[in-house]
């Protein structure tokens, strides 16, 4: 019976980190052009960030191989800054763009990088980021800046939208100087 049960748990933890049917993560992944400051400006909606505005992540090597992550958000409702710090590690090879994150100790999700901007190998950092989660729930649109061009924004939506996600519901991130 016990190994019923820790084979149950492995199986709900291990759920969390597949992604959705059709996407690949990107290839030829440099987590160095990825680390540092990015805007979110488009998501799905999902508890944890709800009424959030001005989102931010912050993603900063850590010594063991993985990315200390640091979401941070205004809350409009109850004027106050929120901040969740995490981690992450690659689930297959480093230069896939495929990590599992934790906020919540031993639970880990989903983080699918499935484009990038630009793709080419070169010094500069990556500037536009297309993300899911485990599965047609979670999405979000990353940039180094505040804003983006319409159509970084319109390739966005048709990609994620032939992915099988509901671009309607999409939420386009509120950012304001700090």
């Amino acid at each position: 019976m016990k190994k019923i049960s820790m084979l149950v748990v492995l199986f709900l933890l291990s759920g969390c980190l597949g992604m959705p049917k059709n996407m690949t993560p990107v290839k030829d992944f440099d987590v160095n052009r990825y680390v540092g400051t990015w805007y979110e400006i488009a998501r799905l909606d999902h508890s944890f960030e709800r009424g959030l505005t001005q989102v931010t992540a912050q993603y900063i090597l850590r010594d063991d191989g993985g990315v200390n992550v640091i979401n941070c958000g205004f809350s409009p409702k109850n004027d106050e800054w929120k901040e969740a710090q995490g981690k992450a590690y690659f689930v297959q090879e480093r230069d896939k763009g495929y990590l599992k994150v934790s906020f919540f100790g031993p639970f880990y999700g989903s983080y699918v990088i499935f484009n990038l901007f630009p793709e080419k190998v070169s010094q500069q950092n990556y500037q536009y980021a297309f993300v899911s989660g485990p599965d047609l729930s979670y999405l979000w649109l990353l940039s180094r800046t505040p804003t983006v061009p319409s159509k970084v924004l319109t390739d966005f939506i048709a990609q994620s939208k032939a992915l099988g996600f509901d671009t309607d519901a999409l939420i386009l991130v509120e950012q304001a100087k700090r």
